[in-house]
């Protein structure tokens, strides 16, 4: 992914990165609040792995490992209906080594370096757990690696259902400056500060698999305030991927 390190017009409100131009092409006010709009294909950058089509206007992903970010003005918050359909046929261990299964969604991902993760463990362990990817002089990949982890305590938590083939569930992220709030189908299973070096970063939300097969729609909240008259290019390959 590349880096979305902001200029200071950029940095207004909690969002970055939808929503849109007039037929003029000038800057468009986003509506206010945390109503949610749907986020299609078009809208998502690949940086690593394949996000296919599926019935209606839901997308499937079959492969080890994917990793994307929605390549739109939005605010950071996101949701992701999905359906679990099970382990993918071919499986790839973390860049630790780890064997697991997961699948989550991503905020203010600067860059692969920068940024916040809310990720449902599946296997091992069954559990919904939050970190902050912090690498301040590195951008890319192979500056980074597997680097700069740290796992967020929340100030109150509740456990996740483990996930069976073929359940449904909607993951739900909402992050306001240092503060950060988990919903699994509609029900509060996070809330804790990320801390002000995360809430300083600047970059889209996404979303990230390892291993698991799965359809989903992916909604994001609407950018609040102004925000400029571009969108930066979709990069993809190793040095992007988170």
């Amino acid at each position: 992914m590349k880096s979305f390190r902001a200029s200071n017009h950029e940095k207004s409100g909690d969002g970055f990165w939808i929503a849109g131009f007039n037929s003029a092409g000038r800057r468009t006010r986003a509506g206010s609040g945390c109503r949610l709009a749907p986020i299609n294909r078009g809208n998502l950058c690949v940086t690593e792995g394949a996000i296919e089509k599926a019935a209606g206007e839901r997308m499937s992903v079959n492969v080890p490992k994917m990793r994307a970010y929605v390549n739109a003005w939005t605010s950071q918050s996101v949701e992701v209906r999905f359906t679990y359909l099970g382990p993918t046929s071919n499986e790839k261990a973390l860049g630790s080594g780890e064997m697991r299964r997961q699948f989550g969604l991503k905020l203010r991902a600067q860059d692969p370096c920068n940024l916040v993760y809310a990720m449902w463990r599946i296997d091992p362990e069954s559990e919904l757990v939050v970190s902050v990817k912090r690498n301040p002089d590195a951008h890319t990949s192979a500056e980074c690696g597997n680097h700069g982890y740290e796992n967020i305590k929340p100030r109150k938590a509740s456990p996740v259902p483990r996930l069976k083939t073929g359940e449904s569930h909607n993951l739900r992220a909402e992050m306001k400056k240092e503060g950060l709030k988990i919903f699994v189908d509609s029900q509060e299973v996070w809330d804790g500060d990320v801390g002000a070096d995360a809430a300083a970063l600047q970059g889209p939300v996404g979303i990230r698999s390892d291993n698991v097969r799965l359809e989903f729609d992916l909604k994001a909240g609407q950018y609040e305030g102004v925000h400029p008259n571009f969108l930066k290019a979709c990069q993809t390959g190793a040095a992007a991927s988170d």
